[in-house]
């Protein structure tokens, strides 16, 4: 299940990757945690309160996608990131938009899975250990006779479970067949087995014939494979697809990004297939359907839908007005300023100059940053930000790797083995590109 926080809580877990954007950390901090009170009310209630789906509006690279992202992996809750552009009004070339409810079904499916693995991890071992035992001894059998010769043969397979339990015989071969099940899906021209109708879907994959090859392996790699074997066959595939079903009808997040891109004037020549009419279709997604899926009808009616774009060419109010009506929340995400970036240049858990720092350390190299190559490094990337194309924190990947490309083109070669790099440093690294009208050329 989902991880419970309170709003301050996952705040402050996302204070650890994430920089500024307190707004949009709050409004998402909330949403999720409406989920669990939503859980704690009497059934009749329940299935009244709908989430408050969210939009982001803001410019490229100052962290609506990182939000979104370091909120599902600290939730543990279902979660999937779609591209808005990549989706075509229903019925004609390109992928439909109830396409998203399919692929967040699988991922709830895996989670299940997982969840499932554990709980028959021992007795799939046990398992395991009976089916190797048969391979190196494949002409044991019950002896009813009370002979010591007999006390002996039963002995022998005790030993040699003790043995291949401690890992004594992991380097031994053993003949093993492995089924292997290949999908055609290239022969539906593009077509992927989500788009296909569910009932056709269920006949071609039991079609679909199962080749058996023999290998030899050692024990260690054979326990893997009959470890996948024996799990697959312990795990309840009906309770799997009753939890998968569950955990994204009520714990499901989709992203939808680039929705800004979905804006533009109505079509004056054919169908508008990839703008006002993915609007169209995203509506009764968003507002609460049912879609088939290979585990059964998933209702979309309580997953939280966050969607985010810069609006640099449209605004917001150039979305359709019914489409704005279902993403209620509105957060705007600021623009980052030098401050902003020097604090993301040290205070992140993983930032990008502890990053390289470990990178270089890999080759024996002890390369560190000073305060003011740090406040350089920000300070050049807000004005090249502010004299091109604003592209927010991104701008810093680049920064930094022109920073130390020659260290890193040297590594364990670079003489000498310990620096630490100034400011002075830094602007005689990035100087000649400052210098150049076409700087867009150089840093993107």
């Amino acid at each position: 299940m989902p991880t419970e926080l309170t709003p301050k809580e996952i705040v402050a877990e996302l204070d650890k990757h994430i920089v500024g954007q307190a707004a949009a950390k709050r409004a998402v901090a909330v949403a999720i945690r409406n989920r669990w009170r939503r859980a704690q009310l009497p059934p009749d209630l329940r299935k009244d309160v709908m989430p408050k789906n969210i939009i982001m509006i803001g410019p490229t690279g100052v962290g609506k996608t990182e939000i979104a992202r370091r909120l599902a992996s600290l939730m543990g809750a279902p979660f999937i990131k779609v591209e808005a552009t990549k989706y075509t009004e229903v019925g004609y070339h390109g992928r439909d938009v109830d396409s998203m409810i399919r692929d967040l079904v699988e991922v709830a499916a895996g989670m299940v899975r997982s969840e499932q693995r554990k709980l028959v991890e021992t007795k799939a071992q046990d398992r395991v250990n009976d089916r190797l035992l048969d391979l190196l001894m494949p002409s044991r059998c019950d002896i009813d006779d009370s002979s010591a010769e007999a006390a002996t043969q039963r002995r022998a397979p005790e030993r040699m479970r003790a043995r291949l339990v401690s890992g004594e015989l992991d380097d031994k071969l053993v003949e093993l067949s492995v089924e292997q099940k290949s999908v055609p899906v290239h022969v539906f021209s593009g077509m992927g087995l989500d788009q296909m109708d569910q009932d056709f879907q269920s006949i071609f994959e039991k079609l679909i014939p199962r080749q058996a090859q023999v290998r030899q392996v050692p024990i260690r790699e054979a326990r893997q494979i009959l470890l996948e074997q024996e799990t697959d066959a312990l795990i309840d595939k009906q309770v799997v697809a009753e939890k998968a079903i569950e955990l994204a009808e009520n714990h499901g997040i989709i992203f939808l990004d680039e929705v800004d891109k979905l804006c533009g004037p109505t079509a004056s020549h054919g169908p508008d297939v990839s703008r006002q009419g993915v609007q169209r279709d995203l509506l009764p997604i968003v507002e609460g359907t049912t879609t088939s899926t290979r585990y059964g009808p998933v209702r979309s009616d309580h997953m939280l839908f966050i969607a985010a774009g810069a609006f640099h060419v449209s605004k917001p109010a150039d979305l359709m007005p019914e489409f704005q009506g279902r993403f209620p929340l509105r957060v705007e995400l600021s623009d980052l300023n030098r401050e902003d970036f020097i604090r993301i240049l040290t205070e992140p858990q993983h930032a990008l100059t502890k990053q390289t720092s470990e990178l270089l350390a890999t080759e024996g190299l002890n390369v560190s940053f000073s305060d003011s190559a740090i406040a350089a490094m920000a300070e050049i990337a807000c004005e090249v930000n502010r004299t091109t194309q604003n592209i927010g924190a991104r701008r810093l990947h680049t920064i930094i790797e022109r920073v130390v490309e020659d260290i890193s083109f040297a590594g364990s070669e670079h003489r000498p083995r310990k620096m630490q790099l100034d400011a002075k440093f830094v602007r005689e690294k990035l100087e000649p590109l400052l210098k150049r009208e076409d700087l867009g050329r150089f840093i993107l």
